[in-house]
């Protein structure tokens, strides 16, 4: 899903080898010299999510206590999605924000408008953040961004209550558990980012083309293993479930709430509200696997990354760039996993304790093999909406399924 902003936890494996024989990362050098503001008084703008409004306001009064020797600062916090920041900046380029979140699948765009210089300290941001949040923040080999978390993917979320660690590793079996008790197993469908799960790791394939614009897609495809139709007709079949339901996050923590959701697929920032529903019975793990074309397919996922980025039209980017540089580092990227429980894209705050034992990074951990960047471009998003309501409403249209396939297709392959 593009609003939320998706190989991903395999690094964390990295962090854990090496935090036994890495020091913390130094500052860079530069971040100790004093530097000049344009004008008497630094003007800075930053946009993040609504959520954040607290930790952001912490982390920039952190900042001003750190330089107040060397300028005044007038620092203005204004909540922005991370997965619409690329529109909103659009809008208005050269007024917009000094320093933004944003999720890592907007890279290419802010890069090829212009938005975004190369980072001034590459190596060191490459020498402190996992491997896979370096290539989700680079175009080419070049760093653009700061790599911020590295959590935005997804997992299952089970009551243990209902279900043991052998019946989670079906999704039929879920399903089957679930309408014996007159529960729900939720996934949302209406939303492409959630839909791959089911055609991400069939051999069919989606992407962007080089254009860096377009896509090409093969989920209609009609020969193979596994053919397009194969997995229209097992979303058929789950869609008709009577233990499924597809709801979106607020659907998805309201039935948690109110019991009648007893496991769902989501993401880690809703790990907080759910444990304190589930408590002691809170589990989290990788996606199961489903029954297509006679197969248990193990569900696939989209994996995500948040950045930072400092605006190439901003009138005071050297300290655009030390405020960059402030939010992502290793204590704020902590300070953030602390409130806001999201994973760190630093290599020594992922491998913390604290970190490696959420429950909800290690379900993330175990889903990195079978997970995925997500780059697609924007024309794969509505389609695959379309197509899955079809499937969702029971095809009231009549349509052969290959139809429905080749109608998405058309659509995600779009000019």
């Amino acid at each position: 899903m593009n609003t939320k902003t998706k190989p991903f936890f395999l690094f964390l494996l990295i962090p854990l080898i090496l935090s036994g024989c890495q020091s913390k990362t130094p500052a860079p050098a530069a971040q100790s010299q004093t530097l000049s503001p344009v004008s008497d008084t630094v003007h800075l703008t930053v946009w993040g999510a609504a959520e954040d409004e607290a930790l952001l306001g912490q982390i920039i009064a952190g900042f001003e206590d750190e330089y107040s020797g060397q300028a005044d600062f007038d620092i203005t916090y204004t909540p922005q999605s991370e997965g619409h920041c690329t529109d909103a900046l659009m809008a208005d380029l050269e007024n917009g924000a000094d320093v933004f979140a944003f999720a890592d699948d907007q890279l290419n765009t802010l890069v090829a408008a212009g938005a975004l210089e190369p980072v001034n300290n590459p190596a060191s941001v490459m020498e402190s953040s996992l491997h896979e949040a370096v290539l989700a923040a680079s175009v080419n080999d070049t760093l653009y961004a700061l790599p911020l978390t590295a959590d935005n993917g997804y997992f299952l979320y089970y009551n243990k209550d209902y279900f043991s660690e052998e019946d989670i590793l079906s999704f039929d079996q879920m399903l089957s558990i679930a309408a014996e008790q007159g529960k729900k197993v939720s996934m949302e469908w209406s939303s492409g980012w959630y839909v791959y799960a089911l055609f991400g790791n069939t051999g069919l394939t989606v992407g962007l083309n080089d254009d860096g614009m377009t896509n090409y897609c093969t989920w209609n495809a009609t020969d193979g293993s596994i053919k397009g139709i194969d997995v229209a007709q097992s979303m058929v079949e789950i869609a008709g479930h009577p233990g499924f339901v597809s709801t979106d996050d607020a659907g998805f923590l309201e039935g948690v709430q109110n019991g009648q959701i007893i496991a769902g697929i989501n993401g880690v920032w809703n790990a907080v509200a759910v444990e304190k529903v589930w408590g002691s019975s809170f589990g989290a793990a990788k996606l199961p696997s489903y029954t297509c074309a006679g197969k248990q397919v193990q569900m696939a996922s989209f994996s995500g990354y948040k950045l930072i980025g400092v605006n190439a039209y901003s009138k005071e980017s050297m300290w655009a760039s030390r405020l960059a540089e402030w939010i992502t580092n290793e204590e704020n990227q902590m300070r953030r996993f602390l409130m806001r429980g999201q994973g760190p894209a630093n290599i020594h705050a992922a491998a913390s304790k604290e970190v490696q034992s959420s429950p909800a990074i290690t379900a993330l951990l175990e889903q990195s093999e079978f997970s995925n960047l997500q780059r697609v471009g924007g024309n794969f998003w509505q389609p695959v909406i379309t197509f899955a309501e079809e499937i969702l409403a029971g095809n009231p249209s009549g349509k052969p399924l290959q139809e429905h396939l080749d109608i998405m297709v058309t659509g995600i392959t779009a000019p």
